[in-house]
């Protein structure tokens, strides 16, 4: 994960180089901080499905509380556009350093606040609005946090290694749910069931504030990324990067918000939606959390490994076939998932993190990057990055949990719905411009 030797960038901007430390310092910095963001992201996830339901959605009909908390988990979606839009201009602007800093504390500050909510109980209406206010805190935050931590790691990569730099941010997802089921299972294995559901909860919540100063300490002794100090020394900084990305990346935009539909869609029915199918059929909240746990954890290993073959042998080869793999493979997962067989439920998780999701999860990212030039590269992966995330990503769980109410409790509506996403990606990817192997920055 680090060069061998300090290295000089190319002749047109003698005066930077890169060193082996400033390497290890960007990759570090840009895995851990991504870590922290998406298990602050997805403890509101887990807990969707288990405690806000109850505690602050609360309604005689269950379907009707996992649709609500299911909503506001989808309404931060909605505002990680516009979190996006902001810090990229911050990022594209002033650096991206500094705007990671930013939307690290407002991620880690909103989760710490979260776990000191009281309920519906104690205050009534004003629980779920509380709750939803922080939730879109924290899509604010991710809508700025993804670009930033992904140019950390691809900025700083040779050209011939950008796959699996660009991989490295991409396993924050996988480790920020491994460290969040980790805590859960810990505090519901401290805890009897009562005493989880009325306190116990809220300690993964409080946690974030320890990780919050252990990523703002990492982050602090980052440098600014190369291709933004070449930004800064040629100046040729955009005044409003929103309006040169829209007027001359539009295409570009489309590709990467289309691409998105796959990556984020497949992803949230993964880690969101089959924890409440699951534990709709009967199966034991925990032991779904550790199959969860152990498809993230071998996952972050085949992430590395597809990027890096994705230097060999090209991104675009790589996820396509994910994404047809992930068409075929959703048919199967979702009826082992309702075979009332736990292991082979578990399995069918375990697969889907370990094995399918990687192909396009890891290189997302480096997808997009590489489609944008220097000066607005913030923005414009950051802005299609995260249409696709509302229109998909967020909404996907309760999508699927509607589709299951609507047809009877069939999975096969859901099925369909998640193909097509792939399908959308695949399209969306054909028409990306190939750059493994080429200077970044040209």
């Amino acid at each position: 994960m680090t060069a061998t030797k300090d290295e000089k960038l190319p002749n047109d901007r003698p005066e930077i180089v890169v060193t082996a430390k400033d390497r290890r310092r960007a990759l570090w910095g840009s895995a851990v901080g991504s870590t922290i963001e998406w298990y602050d992201y997805f403890l509101y996830g887990t807990m969707a499905t288990v405690i806000f339901n109850t505690q602050f959605f609360p309604s005689a009909d269950p379907v009707v509380s996992s649709l609500l908390a299911f909503g506001s988990f989808a309404l931060a979606f909605a505002v990680r556009p516009i979190g996006g839009v902001i810090f990229s201009h911050i990022g594209d602007r002033i650096g991206r350093k500094k705007t990671l800093v930013i939307t690290l504390t407002l991620m880690g500050v909103a989760t710490v606040l979260m776990g000191v909510l009281p309920s519906y109980a104690a205050i009534g209406v004003m629980a779920p609005i509380l709750l939803t206010l922080l939730r879109l805190v924290q899509g604010l935050a991710l809508g700025g946090e993804w670009g930033g931590g992904l140019l950390l790691a691809v900025e700083y990569a040779p050209k011939n290694r950008r796959g699996f730099y660009g991989a490295v941010p991409q396993i924050g997802a996988l480790a920020g749910l491994a460290l969040g089921n980790i805590v859960t299972i810990a505090a519901r294995a401290v805890f009897p069931e009562e005493a989880f559901e009325s306190f116990g909860w809220r300690i993964p919540f409080l946690l974030s504030g320890v990780l919050l100063v252990t990523g703002l300490w990492i982050r602090a002794r980052i440098d600014e990324t190369p291709s933004f100090r070449k930004v800064r020394a040629e100046g040729t900084k955009q005044k409003l990067p929103i309006v040169t990305v829209l007027k001359h990346y539009w295409r570009e935009v489309l590709i990467s918000t289309g691409a998105k539909f796959v990556e984020t869609s497949t992803f949230f029915i993964f880690a969101t939606f089959s924890i409440s199918y699951t534990i709709g059929l009967g199966y034991d909240f925990a032991s779904i959390l550790a199959f969860i746990l152990v498809g993230s954890v071998l996952g972050i290993g085949s992430m590395l490994f597809y990027g890096g073959l994705s230097d060999r042998i090209g991104r675009k080869k790589v996820f396509l076939v994910g994404s047809v793999a992930v068409a075929i493979f959703i048919f199967p997962y979702l009826a082992m998932l309702s075979s009332g067989n736990l292991w082979l439920a578990g399995s069918a998780i375990i697969v889907s993190f370990a094995v399918i999701w990687p192909t396009y999860g890891s290189l997302i990212g480096t997808v997009l990057a590489e489609n944008f030039a220097p000066e607005i590269r913030y923005t414009g992966a950051s802005v299609g990055y995260q249409l696709g995330a509302a229109i998909v990503g967020g909404p996907a769980p309760l999508i699927a949990t509607a589709l299951l109410a609507a047809f009877m409790g069939s999975w096969v509506p859901v099925a369909i719905f998640v193909a097509l996403c792939a399908v959308v990606g695949f399209i969306s990817v054909a028409f990306v411009k190939v750059r493994h192997n080429e200077e970044l920055d040209v």
